[in-house]
């Protein structure tokens, strides 16, 4: 079993603990799970999409569930009561799993679908106002102004002109 050392920049910053422990934590419990496989892909700079792959589950079989800065997702093993003869192979799983993501801050689920054996599921971070980084006036001017991208700046400047 691999272990990081985080002792080094534990030293050295103030108020990551829990990085550092779910680092350690996604490590430990993740060692040989890798039932269903999944992708996760930046769509954006605030989206994001998870896809796993979970033939042989219908949308019954699946629960998802977002708390805050986790995401679970389990699947239920379906009792087949097939009397359609005798199984000389099976190869497809059909066992249960539960798979969790751990999210950043202000990430919520805005979508999930299961289409052709893929349960596809998208995130997308909406950081409230409030948490956007603001300019601060020099000398009393009371006017703050929330800090924009330039692309943002760009845009205005089009639908002005």
């Amino acid at each position: 079993m691999n272990r990081f050392d985080f002792s080094p920049y534990r030293r050295s910053t103030v108020g990551f603990d829990r990085l550092f422990d779910l680092l350690e934590n996604q490590a430990r419990t993740n060692a040989g799970d890798n039932y269903p496989p999944f992708n996760i892909q930046r769509r954006g700079e605030d989206d994001f999409r998870i896809t796993l792959a979970v033939a042989g589950f219908r949308t019954a079989d699946i629960d998802i569930t977002a708390q805050q800065n986790l995401l679970v997702v389990q699947g239920r093993k379906r009792e087949d009561s097939g009397d359609d003869g005798e199984m000389l192979h099976l190869g497809i799983a059909n066992r249960g799993f539960e798979r969790r993501f751990e999210l950043a801050d202000f990430v919520r689920v805005e979508n999930a679908r299961l289409e052709d054996g893929l349960l596809v599921i998208d995130l997308v971070r909406e950081v409230p106002e409030a948490m956007k980084p603001k300019k601060i006036a020099v000398n009393g001017q009371a006017t703050l102004e929330v800090v924009r991208d330039d692309d943002d700046d760009s845009e205005g400047k089009a639908d002005a002109a």
